[in-house]
């Protein structure tokens, strides 16, 4: 699968990078943490790059996206209403029909394996797998 390009030319990899980069401060460590984790769990995975500067993680559809505010690095699942999350990571936009979102503040952590695991989740979700809640 192809990696979609940015209008100057960038792939959406190195725009990814250069956010983290640009970033210099804990929100920068937190995205770049949670990238290598999402490559962990699925060394297929697409990144993509929004034209509003935001990462877009995908396989066989969105899986997250990874947007950075002053106060938190929010990671938004695109079927996270669908996901199965037993570990509640999920703490934020919890009233929508379709999205649900991690919201990681200055600080906190994620449990890599439950992390890992809802990644996977989401992929199967998006590949018409069983991993959907009944």
């Amino acid at each position: 699968m192809k990696k979609p390009e940015s209008s100057e030319g960038n792939s959406a990899s190195t725009l990814i990078a250069e956010r983290i980069a640009e970033l210099g401060d804990w929100r920068g460590e937190t995205l770049a943490a949670v990238r290598k984790l999402i490559k962990e769990a699925d060394p297929d995975v697409v990144e993509e790059w929004k034209c509003i500067g935001t990462p877009v993680w995908s396989h066989d559809g969105i899986i997250c996206t990874g947007e950075t505010y002053k106060d938190k690095v929010k990671l938004t699942f695109a079927k996270g209403a669908s996901l199965k999350d037993p570990k509640q990571l999920f703490n934020s936009s919890l009233d929508g029909n379709m999205r649900r979102a991690i919201d990681i503040h200055e600080g906190e952590a994620v449990s890599t394996t439950a992390f890992k695991a809802l990644i996977r989740e989401a992929i199967a979700c998006n590949s018409g797998g069983k991993s959907r809640r009944a």
